[in-house]
């Protein structure tokens, strides 16, 4: 069920992680893959609870940091991290967007408050008015 969770509903993510897990289980563990066994393996491949890996959080942090939420074009996203804008587009993009991380706006890819609640951020706005 956690491998599935983490899997963004996609087989073929969910079969990498389950042969990713089920090494870490038999290397780490007694072989058997429990829900806590996934967890930590999860957790130690940078998977988290809503099945962002460490790529998905540096397109947003990213456009939080250096684009103050956005909006950021697509070409000028890509630009930015070293990436093709079409794998941003097609990879990236369709995941951010379906679980509310992401919006997509004439003007550009803007973060959402729920992007900025999950990576634990505040706005510029908010850490103005904290200090």
């Amino acid at each position: 069920a956690e491998i599935a969770r983490r899997s963004r509903g996609t087989p073929r993510l969910a079969n990498r992680l389950l042969r990713r897990v089920r090494d870490f289980a038999e290397v780490k563990y007694s072989g058997a893959v429990t829900e806590a066994v996934a967890r930590d393996a999860l957790n130690l491949l940078d998977v988290d609870t809503c099945g962002l890996d460490a790529g998905d959080r540096t397109i947003l942090n990213l456009i939080i940091d250096m684009f103050h939420g956005g909006p950021v074009g697509l070409d000028t996203l890509a630009a930015a991290l070293g990436e093709d804008a079409g794998t941003l587009e097609e990879v990236y993009e369709p995941y951010l967007l379906m679980q509310g991380f992401l919006i997509r706006t004439p003007r550009g890819r803007v973060a959402t408050e729920y992007a900025y609640s999950h990576l634990n951020r505040k706005k510029e706005d908010e850490e103005q008015a904290d200090a």
